[in-house]
């Protein structure tokens, strides 16, 4: 799955500390006074938000970070009957249903959950996943390289097959990555489930260079990013988030006025991220104080800056930086969770087929 677009935030290398374990206590989550919640490598939250949950709700909050999305999904479904934690945070739209056939959720219905923005709900008549936050996997471009050698940037799926855009993108691989899977599902979504893979026969015919993961795609291969620049990354094309144009200006140093990088807006797809109880977790009240948590408007309103994505609830407030520098998607590509539940697995194999053998 994806490094999330938090990832954005620690793959740029420009200083946000992610939070490993919060509070004095040590403890598993055998510890009634000790909550244990699960997820990818991403996970960030202001220090004083969690102290303001922690100190509210009696419970101290450790965090287990497990490697990028998809290896903790499948990590957590191996471990089920014994789970390491109480609460997993990570799981998105593009393997919901993974997780959900593995039976790795409870039920539990998180207060808040009616002020969830409708299109963001799922499972909506066994409540075994909470949603938390969303974001657009999207082609990102430097504004730089593209204003150099005097070429109008792509703005869909169709214009990166132009031979004006050969050897110039770089993606994540889709059985291995988040932000890959969601570029696929994207293209599949665009062109139809017989028609994609034409589209990326003809994508792989005009250069595009596939790496194991975001982190490398941005921060090695992108020469729009921070860390392309220091790598002199030849790509100004990569897969990677509408919202990362945002963190590019908030953790640079000085600020520039504008964003050096820019999103091709008809290349996104929208990713939904959720939360649920672990099945056999063992301090389940502990689990379902921190799923309520999740949807105050305090934690949404952190998560934004902490961890570069959108807010699900109704009313909490979007950073500035976001709507100047990383609106949104108007019409992003989409697809409901179980198309993709049926068809993910064999469009991943075929993918790996036409472009990586």
């Amino acid at each position: 799955m994806r490094t999330t677009n938090k990832y954005i935030v620690m793959a740029i290398g420009l200083g946000l500390v992610t939070l490993s374990a919060c509070g004095s206590s040590s403890g598993s989550g055998g510890d009634s006074k000790t909550v244990t919640l699960v997820s990818h490598d991403s996970w960030a939250v202001s220090k004083s938000v969690i102290a303001d949950f922690e100190k509210e709700s009696g419970y101290q909050v450790k965090v287990l970070e497990d490697g990028d999305a998809g290896q903790a999904v499948n990590k957590a479904i191996l471990t089920k009957d014994n789970p390491q934690g109480d609460v997993f945070f990570g799981v998105d739209n593009t393997l919901l249903s993974r997780a959900l056939d593995n039976g790795l959720f409870q039920s539990y219905e998180a207060k808040g959950a009616d002020l969830i923005k409708p299109e963001y709900r799922v499972d909506e008549d066994k409540h075994r996943v909470t949603p938390v936050d969303t974001g657009d996997i999207c082609v990102n471009y430097d504004k730089a390289w593209f204003s150099e050698h005097k070429l109008t940037p792509p703005r869909s799926f169709a214009d990166l097959i132009k031979p004006a855009y050969k050897n110039l993108l770089v993606t994540e691989n889709a059985a291995t990555s988040s932000p890959g899977l969601g570029f696929l599902l994207g293209s599949a979504a665009a062109y139809g489930d017989d028609n994609w893979p034409d589209y990326w026969k003809k994508l792989k015919a005009n250069g595009v260079k596939v790496v194991d993961g975001w982190e490398q795609a941005y921060n090695e291969e992108f020469s729009g990013s921070a860390g392309g620049k220091k790598a002199k990354a030849d790509r100004p094309l990569v897969v990677s988030y509408a919202s990362s144009p945002p963190a590019e200006v908030i953790y640079a140093d000085p600020r520039p006025t504008t964003a050096p990088t820019g999103v091709a807006t008809g290349t996104c797809f929208r990713q939904v991220e959720y939360a649920g109880l672990l099945s056999n977790a063992r301090n389940t009240e502990g689990g379902k104080a921190l799923l309520d948590f999740m949807l105050t408007k305090t934690f949404q309103d952190d998560m934004p800056m902490n961890m570069f994505v959108y807010p699900v609830r109704e009313g909490a407030e979007v950073p500035e930086e976001f709507t100047k520098y990383g609106p949104q998607a108007e019409d992003p590509e989409t697809m409901d969770p179980a198309k993709i539940a049926a068809h993910r697995d064999q469009w991943v194999k075929s993918w790996t087929s036409l472009l990586l053998k």
